[in-house]
């Protein structure tokens, strides 16, 4: 990592309070590169090798009021990917304003289950089914609210009506109150499309046991357009060799409202190894009737190599 000391964010702090007060913080830049190796049947690949890059630029600092202000911006590939603005207000919550590149916590948490490199599903050629449509866009909000109750935590994500959609909102609530147990609930409406709002419900929990890590899910998809609706479960169970090795195998089925389309099946088997900032991950996937299509039964497989700096 890289720090750019003393950088002042007077600025960003007179815009958000007053002209009186200011702020001056530290700023930083994190970065990763991605190499993969991606391999389907059924499909033409050609060369399989694609790389993919992050910087990501961050700073803080600290209010007149006590309030911890803090700005984030990534850089994928050479374009702009996301930027935000995060106000810590202690007891009072944390409140992130996403300028580009935000989504709501149902998007986040799709298939939440433990893997060492990817979800049952991903890798495999065609459009899988039954995957949360959470919302998504730019110049949302993201408020984390006060612990009511150790062990709880509890967000509500709001996205504004943007020109073609309207305003969508979001819940996402945490329980880990137990030792090695989370129980997560998220759920709302997206209305990105007018012709189509979405009733999303995620629900899951996962259990942690010495070098263990057991998942289930289950997530409900209720569509405006008659005969969408999905039912997504999955399961998935992890295990940590060591501190650097961890294996994991996952499955998962998609159930179709439409009745002209047959239930998803897939499974993955996946691996990753840490070596300092160098992550090494790979899995094998298998998903029968991709889409809900009949007999159309793909395999794919993929090897991350990632470098942190």
């Amino acid at each position: 990592m890289n720090n750019l000391k003393k950088i002042g964010l007077t600025a960003l702090g007179t815009a958000l309070i007053s002209s009186t007060a200011s702020v001056a913080g530290d700023m930083s830049v994190t970065g990763s590169a991605i190499m993969t190796f991606t391999g389907q049947d059924n499909t033409s690949n050609g060369n399989g090798w694609t790389m993919s890059d992050t910087m990501s630029f961050s700073g803080s600092g600290e209010l007149d009021n006590g309030w911890t202000v803090s700005m984030s911006h990534a850089i994928d590939g050479g374009a702009n990917d996301a930027n935000s603005i995060t106000v810590d207000m202690g007891d009072m919550g944390k409140i992130t304003f996403a300028g580009l590149g935000g989504s709501g916590p149902v998007e986040a948490t799709d298939d939440v289950m433990p893997t060492a490199n990817e979800e049952s599903w991903a890798t495999v050629a065609g459009t899988v089914s039954g995957l949360a449509d959470g919302s998504e866009g730019n110049g949302n909000f993201t408020y984390v609210l006060p612990t009511l109750v150790d062990g709880l935590a509890l967000e509500v994500f709001h996205q504004p009506q943007e020109t073609g959609a309207g305003s969508s909102t979001e819940y996402k609530a945490v329980f880990t109150g137990v030792e090695g147990l989370e129980i997560g609930y998220a759920g709302g409406e997206n209305n990105d499309s007018l012709t189509n709002a979405i009733d999303n419900t995620n629900l899951w929990a996962k259990y942690t046991m010495d070098a263990f890590t057991f998942g289930i899910q289950s997530n409900q998809e209720d569509e405006q357009t008659a005969s969408a609706d999905t039912d997504f479960n999955a399961i998935g169970i992890s295990y940590a060799v060591s501190d650097e090795l961890s294996v994991s195998y996952g499955e998962s089925k998609t159930d179709h409202q439409n009745t002209s389309l047959i239930d998803q099946e897939a499974s993955a088997l996946s691996v990753s190894y840490v070596s300092g900032g160098m992550t090494i991950g790979a899995s094998t996937h298998t998903v029968d009737n991709v889409g809900g299509a009949t007999a159309t039964d793909n395999k794919g497989y993929e090897v991350n190599i990632t470098f942190a700096f």
